[in-house]
């Protein structure tokens, strides 16, 4: 086998829908100042019975599902996530119990928003590299957790949410090289920090670093693909704000690829961002088996990483 490929993908979201008039009841906002600057409409919300490895086993469970494979075919469980309250048992341990994975390497990758990205590339070296026969990827957070909801500023961000890809041995690499790296030292810009750990970020020094300095960089993560831009047929940006999504994707110059602005409907769901809009757009079948698709992750730390998947 000469690289990895993504089998299958699934996606999970609580039940519960808040409305940006739902919002305007809690807050001094409205649903024309929330469009207005980050264009969300809707988020959903889980309860204090649905933890964040319950929202993530759901969205395993459907990838494993999609991909025709049962618990005892994963030998490793990644899980992207920044708000696991609890320091042990671990996310990827607490998802393999719950669906019954016999005894994988289970391990959480917090790059924040940047999560599942970094999560995807490190399955897919695990198991290029013989570590590993069958990865399950997640990313999962419940950023209602960490939220100030009196801070206008935030609330109207965030959203709960989980997606999952279950990574296998492939004949052509269906999975691209990785491009990553961060700005440590703006990594003041984006926090979860406190007691109880709170969600904060310099919002103007975000929006500058995604639209100037990201374009470039996503460009380059195609060329180590072998493609150009051009050539995409879907983009998923971390799903942040849409007045970030619209001109970085404009600028990296992907004319012909379908954009992911699920942030319109799920908020920001930080490390679940991705693998959800991604699932979405499977489901939905805007996208079809083998097309190329930039997925590229950023934010907390300033961290970024990005690489070019097929299509399951």
């Amino acid at each position: 086998m000469n690289g990895t490929r993504i089998a299958a993908v699934g996606h999970y979201q609580p039940a519960k829908v808040l409305t940006n008039e739902d919002l305007a009841g809690m807050v001094d906002t409205s649903h024309e100042w929330i469009t207005s600057r980050v264009g969300i409409k809707t988020r959903h919300i889980a309860g204090p019975d649905e933890p964040v490895d319950e929202l993530a086993a759901h969205a395993a469970a459907k990838a494993l599902a999609a991909a025709g494979l049962t618990p005892g075919d994963i030998d490793l469980v990644l899980v992207a996530t920044s708000t696991a309250i609890d320091r042990s048992p671990n996310m990827a341990a607490r998802v393999a119990a719950r669906l019954g994975i016999p005894s994988p390497a289970a391990m959480d990758i917090n790059v924040v928003c940047a999560g599942f990205t970094h999560a995807l590339a490190t399955a897919d070296h695990a198991v290029r590299a013989g570590a590993a026969v069958r990865a399950l990827v997640i990313g999962a957070d419940k950023m209602s957790e960490v939220t100030d909801w009196s801070d206008r500023t935030t609330c109207v961000l965030v959203g709960d949410g989980a997606g999952a890809a279950v990574v296998e041995a492939a004949d052509e690499p269906g999975i691209g090289p990785v491009l990553w790296g961060s700005v440590p030292e703006m990594g003041h810009a984006v926090r979860i920090e406190g007691t109880p750990p709170r969600f904060a970020q310099e919002g103007q020094s975000v929006y500058r670093w995604a639209t100037t300095q990201l374009p470039p960089i996503a460009r380059k993560a195609c060329e180590k693909a072998g493609l150009t831009p051009a050539d995409l047929a879907g983009v998923v940006l971390h799903q942040a704000n849409l007045r970030i999504i619209e001109p970085l994707a404009e600028k990296i110059g992907a004319v012909n690829a379908v954009v992911a602005r699920d942030v319109v409907q799920s908020g920001n769901t930080s490390a679940a961002s991705i693998p959800l809009a991604f699932s979405k757009l499977v489901e939905q079948g805007a996208l079809r088996t083998g097309d190329p698709v930039l997925l590229f992750g950023f934010g907390g730390n300033l961290s970024y990483a990005g690489q070019v998947v097929r299509c399951p």
